[in-house]
């Protein structure tokens, strides 16, 4: 009897909420309407619909199908040096690397983890001093610089050499600009530099992120 009459009594001392299917609900107004009758009290709160945003690469595909990679390739030329924010889950930016590759560039994919200091690694030749364990002597081996020994070894048709930096958000500011300046002392080296993550894949000018003025013609084009 007593568990009959605690059922009859909660759900006149619950609140209703009337749900929007399909959509996406939030709570705008947080002052409640009351309905008040003679034997209930009903508590009604006001509910604001927030519109999912489509087009039409969800319906297509949109990760086979790129509209914007036409704008990535004169990107690529005018700036010669960008910033890319691909999505966490991975996998976008093989559409846009591919497309380079069909262009004839090669490409040279380094991390930023342990890279050491890119000028010294990538333009120079630098010392690299193996583990040695405890039981070996400490050694020091040299390396000749990697985007020089990449540039040699391009074959005649192709158009260039990509430095493909992942993980560039661990550099400092110093080593950044330093990246975005390498394409003026290799011309035909181009620098792509994975920055950080976003929704979608989006990329900027490293001479924005590093924090260098745009050169006189890029800012005629703008």
């Amino acid at each position: 009897m007593a568990a009959a009459a605690a059922a009859a009594l909660l759900p006149s001392l619950s609140h209703s909420h009337k749900h929007l299917p399909l959509h996406c609900t939030r709570n705008k107004n947080k002052t409640p309407f009351v309905k008040q009758t003679s034997s209930t009290v009903q508590t009604t709160y006001r509910k604001s619909v927030i519109k999912c945003g489509r087009s039409i690469e969800d319906f297509i595909g949109g990760d086979l199908l790129r509209f914007d990679l036409g704008q990535w390739l004169s990107d690529v030329e005018e700036h010669k040096s960008l910033a890319i924010y691909p999505p966490h889950e991975g996998g976008y930016e093989g559409r846009y690397l591919n497309r380079l590759r069909y262009k004839g560039y090669h490409f040279l994919d380094i991390s930023a983890r342990g890279l050491g200091d890119p000028e010294t690694t990538l333009t120079k030749f630098h010392p690299v001093c193996p583990a040695h364990v405890g039981k070996q002597p400490i050694a020091r081996w040299y390396f000749p610089p990697e985007v020089d020994y990449r540039l040699s070894l391009l074959p005649p048709d192709a158009k260039g050499l990509v430095v493909w930096v992942i993980e560039a958000k661990v550099l400092s500011k110093a080593e950044l600009q330093f990246l975005a300046i390498l394409p003026s002392l290799r011309p035909r080296v181009r620098v792509i530099a994975e920055c950080g993550n976003w929704r979608k894949f989006m990329w900027k000018p490293l001479k924005e992120i590093a924090g260098l003025p745009a050169t006189a013609e890029q800012v005629s084009n703008q």
